[in-house]
């Protein structure tokens, strides 16, 4: 239970009240589907945009040794999320992937198209876009991120956590990002919520999702924590509240 979690019942929740909701998987672990109502089987079948050899060939231009040659670094990709993206309980859900790149970090046709698809869902898209990121923001450039209308950082009632959330919200003001905000995880009682409450300013606090067994058995399942309800459900509910309201 943790950003995943979040990521997947934010977006069930818009989709309940009739928004257009992309779901978009940018971490490399991948189990934002699941947590979306997805079988593993249904994940298993959607190929991440990065593996799509052919199709990043054709839109970037690059030779089948592409390495060291000239590509395109503009393509098109706003046809991608609807022509590949797959639709469950009112969310259409798409897998970025991971792109490993040749020595020294090169810049491949892979790279180029993912980060050029993130940057039209962040800027182009009309709908609302949740996306499920690694703890960094690495993505993101400039231009991007400044264009996002929240970061969302959930932490654990722990020092090492927190201080993850100080390091995105310095990465984030150097990107021009200035609203991020925190959630609090896997709280278990009073002395959680008071070293919370300490550590986090109480303008970026969305609010404490306390631990459940039921989100557990729910992730055992392969069950969405959206559709097996109880308190847990309704603290999502409160931080949606306070995302829309704040």
């Amino acid at each position: 239970m943790g950003k995943t979690t979040l990521a997947a019942v934010l977006a069930r929740l818009y989709a309940a009240e009739g928004k257009k909701v992309l779901a978009v998987d940018v971490d490399p672990d991948a189990n934002l589907g699941l947590a979306l109502g997805f079988s593993a089987e249904e994940v298993a079948a959607i190929t991440p945009v990065s593996k799509m050899e052919e199709l990043i060939k054709e839109r970037t231009e690059a030779s089948s040794d592409g390495m060291g040659k000239f590509f395109k670094i503009n393509p098109k990709v706003d046809d991608i999320p609807d022509r590949f993206g797959r639709e469950k309980n009112g969310v259409r859900f798409l897998i970025m992937g991971t792109v490993e790149l040749g020595g020294g970090g090169c810049v491949c046709p892979e790279h180029v198209v993912v980060k050029r698809l993130i940057s039209h869902l962040v800027v182009q898209r009309d709908e609302v876009v949740v996306m499920d990121m690694e703890a960094g923001i690495e993505h993101l450039g400039r231009g991007t991120a400044s264009m996002v209308d929240r970061f969302i950082v959930v932490v654990e009632p722990g020092a090492r956590s927190v201080q993850t959330y100080h390091m995105v919200k310095k990465l984030a003001a150097d990107l021009g990002v200035k609203n991020v905000s925190v959630v609090a995880n896997k709280i278990r009682g009073k002395e959680d919520e008071e070293f919370i409450q300490k550590e986090i300013p109480s303008g970026a606090l969305l609010g404490c999702v306390h631990y459940s067994d039921e989100v557990i058995a729910a992730d055992r399942k392969g069950v969405s924590p959206f559709d097996t309800g109880g308190p847990a459900l309704e603290e999502f509910k409160a931080v949606k509240i306070k995302i829309d309201t704040n």
